[in-house]
């Protein structure tokens, strides 16, 4: 055999090997349990990392979050919830901050208020309901509260921002 031949059936023999070792990678669906048995938390690992779709549950076994892991960090959409199953939070993440708006839910489960959130700290407007109605809104910038409206009117009125509910 030439030399070029030999390298390239080399280079084919290498690489055969690495796919075979990329596609039987260390995935496995994790569950853990609180001490009395109780499911924790499952979901996918993958090189010991969470990955994928998680749920954690609270020592009752009621749901209390989920939402996808990347590479670790909590990534795309997470709900929560309190120890009644009624929804707490919903909200995105990237790279394991939050962003984005969050919606937040009183002990009945109706929305209480929404947030523009950013790297973890309110920054934009923030909405505030009663019974399902926006009766106020915040304005923050980096966590800090710089402007508030105390009627939806006003906050419309001066925002140019007619159809948001």
């Amino acid at each position: 055999m030439n030399m070029k031949l030999l390298k390239f059936v080399y280079a084919i023999l290498i690489s055969f090997v690495l796919l075979a070792f990329i596609s039987s990678e260390d995935k496995r669906y994790e569950r853990t349990y609180f001490e009395d048995g109780t499911l924790a938390s499952e979901g996918w690992m993958r090189f010991n990392i969470k990955t994928e779709y998680w749920s954690f549950y609270h020592p009752n076994g009621k749901i209390a979050e989920k939402g996808y892991f990347e590479y670790g960090k909590k990534e795309k959409y997470w709900f929560f919830y309190d120890e009644n199953r009624i929804r707490t939070k919903e909200g995105k993440y990237l790279k394991n901050e939050q962003i984005g708006w969050w919606v937040f839910y009183d002990k009945k489960g109706r929305i209480n208020h929404k947030c523009q959130i950013n790297k973890g700290v309110k920054d934009g407007y923030c909405l505030k309901y009663k019974d399902s109605k926006m009766i106020s809104a915040e304005k923050y910038s980096n966590g800090a509260k710089i402007k508030e409206w105390s009627t939806f009117n006003a906050f419309t009125h001066e925002n140019n921002l007619s159809n948001l509910k």
